[in-house]
């Protein structure tokens, strides 16, 4: 039987992340529900490896499955087409990969971005002004592809020291999405990061090297990486040469 949802007052802190429902529930990894999408609050979540994700007409939601899914960025599997495209990318005047130039743009794309399978977004308008919030408060970064002065693709995500939760991606053209991941994958070696946090399963992050880890294992990391020192959110192409060694720094 499923055990009864924890509903959140603003003061209520979390519960603790393994009373999350379980494999056998209508909704494996649902935590809690409530409460509000203010910093403090989406910052104790992160910490405690935990997200909001919930669609409109529903209230806030809270989850932590088990097991968890992070892409380890030296296991990253750079493809040889999407290896041809980072180099392309690389050599190619007019392209560039941006940091945090463009929140509210990434974030908003990433909300209108049609997904495979899905009548909706859970990037509803609350949470677009509560990252937004969290990105001024200097805890959500965007990673840009950028060609000839045109916001193409990127991505979004949350960093607490250096424990990194990957949130959504948006392409408006072809790979430019995994181009921005690339480059988050490439600043986060730089910066030593060990994992970007995936949530949710899915065979195109598996594709790139993104595994199932235990949500234990997975709050051992965080605990620990959010205590080291904030990373340097910006993008120098030289990040590049962790991935593509054999070109010529530029």
């Amino acid at each position: 039987m499923t055990q009864p949802l924890p509903w959140l007052q603003l003061q209520d802190p979390f519960p603790p992340a393994s009373q999350s429902w379980g494999a056998g529930s209508d909704a494996p990894g649902l935590l809690a529900a409530g409460s509000d999408l203010s910093v403090p609050r989406l910052l104790a979540a992160y910490a405690g490896g935990i997200f909001p994700w919930f669609s409109h007409g529903q209230p806030i939601l809270w989850w932590s499955p088990d097991p968890r899914m992070v892409l380890p960025v030296a296991e990253f599997r750079l493809h040889r087409s999407l290896r041809r495209t980072l180099q392309r990318f690389r050599a190619t005047p007019g392209c560039q990969i941006r940091v945090d130039s463009a929140f509210a743009q990434v974030i908003a794309a990433c909300s209108g971005t049609p997904r495979a399978g899905q009548s909706g977004t859970w990037i509803v308008p609350a949470m677009v002004d509560a990252y937004i919030a969290l990105h001024r408060a200097g805890h959500a970064h965007s990673v840009e592809t950028w060609v000839d002065g045109q916001l193409v693709g990127g991505l979004y995500c949350v960093a607490i020291g250096k424990a990194v939760f990957g949130e959504s991606m948006f392409a408006h053209a072809s790979d430019a999405s995994k181009i921005a991941l690339a480059a988050l994958v490439a600043l986060c070696r730089a910066q030593g990061v060990q994992l970007i946090d995936c949530q949710q399963n899915t065979a195109h992050l598996a594709s790139l090297g993104a595994r199932e880890i235990t949500r234990a294992a997975f709050l051992q990391h965080v605990a620990h990486a959010s205590t080291l020192g904030a990373c340097d959110w910006q993008f120098s192409p030289l990040y590049w040469n962790a991935l593509l060694p054999s070109m010529t720094s530029v």
